[in-house]
């Protein structure tokens, strides 16, 4: 399980899983018309995005750039998902 986290495979994971959220909550109101639509998932789910490769850059021992800047993308997305809801 160490190799796992240390390895960054932990954070691919959570890629995938964002990946298929996105997928499924998108297909979900395409075909109901219900729930939410993907773009305003999409700050959301770059946020999260950003933050699980932000994860796989510390896990790795990537230098603190590459650890960095997926963040400040994390913080630009959050800013754009509160923006968006502030709105509403």
């Amino acid at each position: 399980m160490g190799e796992f986290f240390a390895s960054g495979r932990v954070a691919d994971l959570i890629l995938l899983m964002l990946a298929l959220e996105g997928v499924a909550l998108g297909t979900y109101h395409r075909w109901t018309g219900r729930g939410i639509a993907l773009r305003r998932l999409l700050p959301f789910l770059l946020a999260g995005a950003a933050f699980a490769l932000s994860l796989r850059a510390a896990l790795t021992g990537a230098g603190w750039p590459l650890v960095a800047l997926p963040l400040m993308g994390a913080f630009g997305a959050h800013l754009w998902d509160i923006a968006a809801r502030w709105r509403r």
